[in-house]
């Protein structure tokens, strides 16, 4: 369920501006992950960047801290990360590619790493887990989101771009299954993030790479091992959604992620990835099997926390027709209309952000996908 790939470059490039001109690190230094994944931990930071030229780099409340004052080379990073990865993570990056995994350290809990190359030189982007799955309320949703845990069948999107929490809302969803449910949930992910215990119901998590050689050959077997719930940790592919949208046609429920911005980005983004004489079939099929769409974000509060603006659809008869139709711009408007059913708009989550105190009027309204509908629900102060 990688969320945060897209974002090295930019990264990167940031790192630039936090790392003066400073003496590398002298031989024999004591240099050691876990001192970095502690400081990581401490800062209560999201992420620990390892790139050659720099200090390693703590992001913490949108800013970057340095952790030291020397620099890495990139034998530094190279000795860091290899106890980390296993032999087939380091065969896939010998051959040029960039390798996504999660590991855990004893007394500093789980983490998400991107391992990969810049300027031909080793570079690792490191992001912090939470210690425990949080439970819903712990999201800080500012409406209810724990319908999409009872629904019977059908498929659930979570969208959002990259870095929003994506992974986090759906593991939260998950153990909400788990703690209050019997049932069979199989998840596939790329990598395994959170580790799920059976509770009330019995969990299967599947690895690519470890366990299955991609998505849609673990969909595929999934399909027979008699799941009630299927976890799909990130659609990418054509054929990773076709099976998807067949496994919550025979009455699964279903959970997947995607990048998207909105409810209607999120319908169009799936019937985008296929060929052109293949999307209306794909349109009829998706307005068939969709449940209810979540698309969210994280948005800093006056605190310097971060917490989630979110979109709900509760895909109702009229959201179906639309669908078909590929009249998605009327998408919003469903949403508007299904308020009873649970859903609700970016502009009502960010009007009750304001209300609570923990984001400044101007700002909620420049977030805003409708201003003017904004307005309308939240007055300036007088």
């Amino acid at each position: 369920m990688g969320d945060f790939d897209d974002d090295l470059d930019h990264l990167a490039s940031e790192l630039n501006l936090v790392a003066p001109q400073r003496t590398a690190e002298a031989p024999g230094t004591h240099r050691s992950i876990e001192t970095w994944l502690r400081r990581l931990r401490e800062l209560q930071g999201s992420d620990l960047l390892l790139v050659s030229g720099a200090p390693p780099v703590v992001r913490t409340s949108g800013r970057l801290v340095p952790t030291s004052e020397l620099l890495l080379s990139p034998d530094d990073i190279v000795a860091a990360v290899t106890p980390l990865i296993s032999s087939r993570h380091q065969d896939v990056y010998q051959r040029g590619s960039a390798v996504d995994l999660a590991f855990t350290v004893r007394g500093l809990g789980r983490f998400r790493m991107n391992y990969h190359r810049e300027r031909g030189h080793a570079a690792a982007a490191i992001r912090a887990l939470p210690l425990r799955i949080p439970a819903l309320n712990d999201l800080h949703f500012t409406h209810d989101i724990g319908l999409l845990s009872t629904l019977p069948r059908g498929l659930v999107l979570v969208y959002g771009p990259t870095g929003s929490g994506k992974t986090t809302t759906v593991a939260s969803l998950v153990a909400e299954i788990n703690n209050r449910d019997a049932r069979h949930i199989l998840t596939v992910e790329d990598p395994i993030e959170y580790d799920h215990a059976h509770r009330r119901s019995l969990v299967e998590q599947i690895e690519i790479g470890a366990d299955a050689p991609d998505f849609p050959t673990a969909l595929r077997a999934a399909m027979r091992q008699a799941p009630d719930v299927i976890v799909v940790g990130e659609m990418r592919d054509p054929e990773t959604m076709r099976i998807a949208l067949t496994a919550a046609e025979t009455g699964h429920l279903e959970l997947a992620t995607l990048h998207a911005t909105d409810s209607a980005a999120a319908v169009s983004r799936i019937a985008d990835a296929f060929p052109a004489e293949r999307q209306n079939a794909v349109r009829q099929e998706l307005a068939m099997a969709l449940a209810a769409v979540l698309t969210q974000t994280l948005v800093p509060t006056l605190a310097g926390a971060l917490v989630p603006a979110a979109e709900l659809l509760v895909v109702s008869y009229g959201a179906r027709q639309h669908i078909r139709k590929n009249a998605l711009q009327h998408l919003h408007q469903e949403i508007t209309i299904t308020r009873k059913a649970g859903s609700f708009t970016f502009e009502e989550s960010l009007a009750r952000l304001v209300e609570m105190g923990a984001l400044d009027r101007s700002e909620a309204r420049i977030r805003a996908p409708h201003a003017e509908e904004f307005d309308s629900i939240s007055q300036p102060p007088r």
